[in-house]
């Protein structure tokens, strides 16, 4: 630590002793005179006229006047920014990592115990339509810009230490700057297709009482043979609509302030609203400030949503028989579609709107 204040190289040898007893002379202010001089705030041995105290209101980020208009040149040094890398490098890059691969551990593990939750009456002569081609679209559109987004995210967070050493700088810098611009251009896409699952889907994700029983059984994915009712969606797939839903919205806004830096600040105004509810946020925030808590959150929610898209990606593809047909196709199984959706086959059958087909033959 006192290595790294003085400046110093590495000691070595003779010569590092000289070094350590000098820095040691330093730090210690040889003696009483020098305890007195630091007790007072100065530095022992400065030259006459050293602004201590402006000097330390420096070093914590005070706002100066500069006469050129970008003004968050005003500050010398902004201190949060130690902060921000901690926070970054830390709390968010650990959490997020083994948040990661817990999911993954956790699936297989399921998987290993429970396989693949098959059609209890095995698949039937008829189909029945579950998405038409613009529910189809919107999904797939929300689907594949979202993993192009959250893996090109992951190469910022991560790529330096897993991937540079195992493709090279070069490789590894020109794959960073094409992930840049995709995760630039393919956020609208995503945002489109946010709204749109939003207008198609919201009447359907509201709860019910059918969410109860289907709390209570736990889905049916821990037992074999049970299935709880439920409608088009069950409460599993409306807390990963919400999720998505509002996360999206979170990660969006944040997004467009990274995207467009210092022109859309928002933290310090939505700290005010917090506040109204007995927080005490700060509410008063510099332009840096407002870029690094973007960041920060833009992060911690995108990894929150990957965690829940890799469960949702696993029940839908080889954790559950039946239901890619969902969005592959838009046609299920009607056997699949009355043990995960009774009471939306009930429903359809009664206002004449299911669409059945018969079965291709195998």
């Amino acid at each position: 630590m006192l290595r790294r204040i003085l400046r110093l190289p590495s000691p070595g040898g003779f010569s590092g002793l000289i070094v350590f007893a000098l820095a040691a002379a330093l730090f210690l202010g040889l003696g009483p005179v020098g305890l007195q001089a630091q007790q007072g705030g100065n530095v022992p041995g400065a030259a006459p006229g050293y602004n201590y105290e402006f000097w330390r209101a420096v070093r914590n980020g005070v706002q100066g006047n500069v006469s050129i208009p970008d003004k968050k040149a005003g500050v010398l040094v902004q201190s949060e920014g130690d902060n921000w890398r901690a926070v970054r490098n830390g709390p968010v890059s650990v959490i997020g990592g083994w948040a990661l691969l817990g999911i993954i551990i956790l699936l297989a593990l399921f998987f290993l115990l429970r396989g693949r939750i098959r059609i209890d009456r095995g698949r039937g002569k008829r189909k029945i339509t579950r998405f038409n081609a613009l529910e189809r679209g919107a999904h797939w559109l929300t689907a594949v810009s979202f993993l192009v987004l959250a893996f090109s995210g992951l190469n910022i967070l991560y790529g330096r230490y897993v991937l540079k050493p195992l493709l090279g700088p070069e490789l590894f810098a020109s794959l960073s700057l094409l992930g840049k611009y995709l995760h630039i251009y393919l956020s609208f896409a995503f945002m489109t297709g946010l709204v749109l699952i939003f207008i198609l889907w919201v009447k359907d994700n509201f709860p019910n009482r059918h969410d109860l029983e289907w709390i209570a059984e736990g889905g049916g994915l821990f037992t074999k043979g049970s299935h709880p009712p439920a409608r088009k969606f069950n409460f599993g797939q409306k807390i990963i609509f919400w999720a998505v839903v509002l996360g999206g919205i979170s990660i969006s806004l944040s997004g467009l302030s990274l995207m467009f830096p210092f022109e859309l600040p928002m933290f310090a105004k939505t700290f005010a609203v917090l506040n109204m509810l007995g927080l005490s946020l700060p509410s008063e925030l510099s332009p840096v400030v407002e870029m690094q808590l973007a960041q920060i959150w833009h992060a911690i929610v995108a990894l929150i949503l990957i965690v829940i898209m890799i469960a949702h990606i696993y029940i839908g593809s080889i954790g559950m028989e039946g239901a890619f047909d969902a969005m592959g196709s838009g046609e299920v199984d009607e056997n699949w579609a009355k043990e995960h959706h009774s009471v939306w086959v009930s429903e359809m059958k009664k206002k004449g709107a299911a669409k059945m087909k018969k079965a291709p033959a195998e």
